[in-house]
């Protein structure tokens, strides 16, 4: 390993080679894998006071765990959900550009993001599962972008991780555009606990993570194939979120699967 004096040159010439840009609008900046102030400035960070449950912020803190309209109504079939932010503009395209164009440099940051957003759920969590991807779209995609932020939170927080406990069991179509009806019928029966892993979900607290969740339906088919197999507890934690969850599907659609 060369000594660090080596170290600081070798880097100085690697920034002039490649200088450190924004991961958004890739403005020139001071480090390498950040955003530029005026990029950060429009993220839009959820913080408390939130749903106890849906994550979602409240208009007010009541000084005790509250629940929004939306989870009252329709309590989700998760525990607990929690994201980095809103799923604005700057979100999304920092969320897509990762996804879908291999714009990895932004890991690192979303990760500590994650691990900062999830604290609460991370605290006693014994178990860290992401979303799984069909095998045909991992193929294709080459990596699935959930599994890459377990791993990393898991690295961050040294709860365990496990990319294999839950297996994407037939192909769905795309989620974007899809109506919250649409989005339940999508997902309905999608994911189910690989048998010979079943003994590691059996009694244990799990956070799914996820990049975004919007209308719930992925976080929900998740978790009911993790409670199935005897999950003691299934929290969600993603990236971003939309704020004002759409009108959930009907309740013989959320049983499905």
């Amino acid at each position: 390993m060369p000594p660090p004096s080596w170290r600081a040159g070798l880097d100085a010439v690697a920034d002039l080679l490649l200088p450190p840009v924004c991961i958004a609008c890739r403005a020139r900046i001071m480090g390498h894998g950040l955003l530029c102030g005026d990029c950060f400035a429009k993220v839009d960070f959820i913080a408390p006071p939130v749903c106890a449950r849906l994550g979602v912020p409240l208009p007010y803190d009541a000084g005790t765990p509250s629940l929004s309209a939306a989870a009252i109504a329709a309590p989700p079939v998760y525990d607990r959900a929690r994201a980095v932010a809103r799923y604005s503009q700057t979100m999304r395209d920092l969320i897509q550009s990762f996804k879908y164009r291999d714009r990895q440099e932004g890991l690192a940051l979303f990760s500590r993001w994650l691990v900062h957003a999830g604290a609460e759920l991370l605290a006693d969590a014994d178990l860290i599962l992401p979303v799984p991807l069909y095998r045909s779209r991992l193929w294709w995609r080459r990596f699935n972008q959930s599994a890459m932020l377990a791993q990393r939170i898991s690295k961050l927080t040294g709860i365990a991780c496990d990319c294999f406990v839950l297996k994407r069991v037939r192909r769905t179509a795309s989620q974007v555009g899809l109506s919250a009806e649409q989005r339940v019928r999508n997902v309905a029966g999608a994911f189910k606990v690989e048998p010979s892993r079943a003994q590691i979900v059996k009694g244990r607290r799990i956070v799914v993570v996820d990049d975004v969740i919007t209308t719930g339906a992925t976080a929900e088919a998740c978790a009911r194939a993790l409670k199935r197999a005897k999950a003691a507890r299934v929290d969600v934690l993603a990236l971003a979120r939309a704020v004002e969850p759409p009108p959930r599907a009907l309740k013989d659609l959320r049983g499905a699967g």
